[in-house]
């Protein structure tokens, strides 16, 4: 349908002029669909679809256009059009890019954020623990410090003489820096021995110091220093027929005591003396350190509790008898000690000579 309009007819009027180029026929201001018409539509892409549409059309100060049937523009127009191929080419559709360009864009946000709320919970979660652990070190730092410096320090190693529970679980008595005294029972003494029939005179007098000899080793740990008392104990009683073990004490490499008679019965050496064991054979072999000091413990706890007289005499066997024990070197040290006395030797006389002791005293087999 076209609507009336006043405005002067030319034949000039470019709006005449078809789609194909050629100026269309004068009409009236008023349109028929008339058979009887003498306006004849050109072939163009309306009226013939086999014929293919420009790519652009452009149209410029135009007062009548007509583009395809029943439509009409007036004025100045300026009319752009793009076939899909160009439109995808050219990236058009913006609507439709804008909006997943907007969802994508509001995605993004929101993975962002979700990132950064997590990446701040770990941090916050990594810096607790840090926390925690600087202040379990400074907590550990100030305990040891506290320690250190409440540690009596510079004062001597306590020495003392006793018998007591000291020594780890309590299982065995303590003599002092770490000498222990191992009981008959606890290295395994046999309980099938005679009665001993001589008591040892308290305080004695003398003591008298021997070793084992025969090429014995010395023994360094409580479990092989045990099996030696037992074997000493056995030929003692078996080939040697006494009654029980030798001596009262014996004393291994690493300075621990071993009870033989202990301090109430006499020993097989001599009925006024406490008879004190090296154990092995120190003609071979040379003391330790630890095995000389708890000799001394033992006979400072034997004066301080009135086993021994406080100016007891201290003999080596060979000084007594024709003997190569307590060995040159257990022999060489003791001569060192305070109370050793050189009896039977150079002008000095014979040893026990004051107690009425003769050569045979110094033989005993019991």
């Amino acid at each position: 349908m076209y609507n009336q309009n006043s405005m002067p007819e030319s034949r000039d009027d470019p709006s005449r002029w078809t789609l194909q180029g050629h100026q269309a026929a004068p009409h009236n201001n008023s349109f028929s669909s008339s058979s009887s018409s003498t306006m004849t539509l050109p072939q163009n892409i309306f009226t013939n679809p086999a014929i293919q549409p420009s790519t652009v059309i452009n149209l410029s100060n135009s007062t009548d256009v007509v583009i395809g049937p029943m439509t009409q523009y007036q004025g100045p127009v300026s009319i752009y059009y793009m076939d899909a191929s160009m439109q995808t080419a050219a990236g058009e559709f913006p609507g439709i890019n804008s909006s997943n360009t907007s969802r994508s864009s509001s995605s993004n946000r929101q993975d962002n954020g979700s990132s950064g709320r997590a990446k701040s919970r770990r941090l916050t979660r990594n810096s607790l623990l840090l926390g925690v652990l600087v202040l379990l070190v400074l907590i550990t730092a100030i305990v040891v410090l506290y320690v250190e410096l409440h540690r009596s320090r510079g004062e001597p190693v306590s020495k003392e003489i006793y018998f007591g529970n000291s020594y780890e679980d309590g299982t065995f008595p303590n003599l002092g820096n770490g000498h222990l005294v191992i009981e008959r029972n606890q290295w395994g003494a046999s309980d099938n021995t005679q009665k001993l029939q001589v008591p040892l005179p308290h305080p004695a007098p003398y003591v008298l110091i021997t070793h084992i000899g025969v090429q014995s080793q010395p023994c360094f740990n409580i479990y092989k220093c045990s099996i030696k008392m037992r074997t000493i104990q056995d030929s003692a009683i078996a080939e040697k027929n006494l009654p029980d073990i030798q001596s009262n004490f014996y004393v291994s490499d690493e300075g621990n005591i071993y009870v033989g008679r202990g301090w109430d019965w006499a020993n097989t050496y001599a009925n006024h003396t406490l008879a004190i064991t090296f154990m092995g054979d120190y003609g071979r072999f040379t003391p330790t350190t630890k095995q000389l000091e708890g000799v001394q413990f033992l006979l400072a706890h034997a004066v301080a509790n009135r086993k021994l007289e406080v100016d007891y005499k201290l003999v080596a066997q060979n000084q007594t008898k024709s003997t190569k024990s307590p060995g040159i070197y257990v022999y060489r040290e003791i001569k060192k000690w305070p109370h050793f006395h050189p009896c039977n030797m150079e002008e000095a006389g014979k040893c026990g000579s004051e107690l009425g002791m003769t050569a045979a005293s110094w033989n005993g087999h019991q």
